[in-house]
């Protein structure tokens, strides 16, 4: 089923918002200082055209430059790539069909805003440290 979600997503609304991702990371990369903002665009276009069986968890390991980063990234891109999701999943909620994307296009919503911090895992692996 989530093979069958996943080709309706990328068809529908993963190929052009992970289009703005890889644009906003080539952007990051130009500059030496907010090449982790690039890296970090790239990790999400690749989670924005196959989403559904992984998840993002918060990376135990994030400090305050992530906090001071995730700043900076909303400012420069993170606003765009949000607004590029909450039009994607208008019409996506329009069409029935769509409303189950829909709703996965409004989970991203966070992640394009603060991608720093974050780690994309498999759904299997995403509660392991809860002992399931």
């Amino acid at each position: 089923m989530t093979t069958l979600l996943n080709v309706i997503w990328l068809v529908f609304a993963g190929a052009w918002l992970a289009l703005g991702y890889v644009v906003a990371g080539v952007l990051c990369c130009l500059l030496v200082v907010t090449i982790p903002f690039g890296v970090a665009s790239f990790r999400i276009a690749s989670y924005v055209l196959w989403p559904f069986g992984r998840t993002v968890v918060e990376k135990p390991t994030a400090g305050a430059l992530s906090a001071v980063g995730n700043v900076i990234w909303v400012l420069v891109a993170g606003i765009w790539l949000a607004v590029g999701h909450v039009a994607t999943a208008i019409p996506l909620f329009v069409s029935i069909i769509g409303i189950p994307m829909g709703i996965a296009n409004l989970k991203l919503i966070p992640v394009s805003l603060v991608p720093l911090g974050k780690e994309i895992v498999p759904t299997d692996r995403a509660f392991a440290a809860y002992g399931r």
